[in-house]
């Protein structure tokens, strides 16, 4: 029975990893990329990219929670307090992460995607993609967090 919180725990580590990494070089590399672009090209770019980001990525981070919770649950059945514990923080911050995701990022992806497909630049791309910007370095630190918990919650149990 052991051996199936480890089992989940690493199918949530390669989902969530598909999340943070996604989220990780978007703060390392499009953010400070982006800011030397005119604003035409950063709707067009950053709308195209949360068109098939939002098609896309929907499934690892279903897979990632599903997973997180599954390994609280199998955990505690398996008596791995430690790990269980790991596991719920890993899923406290997914949750918060998808809190900050649908209430502040993808309002703008779906502005900024809406306007790719238009092929229209909004008068405010820049303060959209500013907004957007505020919130990429919380999103990637809280997707580590819960790999970091994950990956913990499996060397304990």
């Amino acid at each position: 029975m052991s051996l199936l919180p480890q089992i989940t725990a690493l199918i949530a580590i390669l989902a969530v990893g598909i999340v943070y990494g996604t989220d990780a070089f978007c703060a390392l590399v499009m953010r400070p990329a982006l800011a030397r672009v005119d604003d035409s090209v950063l709707a067009a770019t950053m709308g195209n990219v949360h068109r098939h980001g939002d098609s896309r990525m929907p499934i690892p981070g279903a897979v990632g929670l599903v997973a997180s919770a599954a390994t609280i649950v199998l955990s505690a059945i398996a008596g791995h307090v430690a790990s269980a514990a790991t596991a719920g923080i890993a899923l406290a911050s997914l949750i918060v992460w998808m809190i900050v995701y649908v209430r502040i990022s993808a309002p703008i992806n779906r502005i900024l995607a809406s306007a790719a497909d238009a092929r229209e630049t909004p008068a405010n791309a820049r303060a959209l993609q500013a907004s957007w910007d505020r919130v990429i370095v919380l999103r990637s630190v809280l997707q580590g967090l819960a790999i970091a918990a994950l990956v913990i919650g499996v060397i304990l149990s």
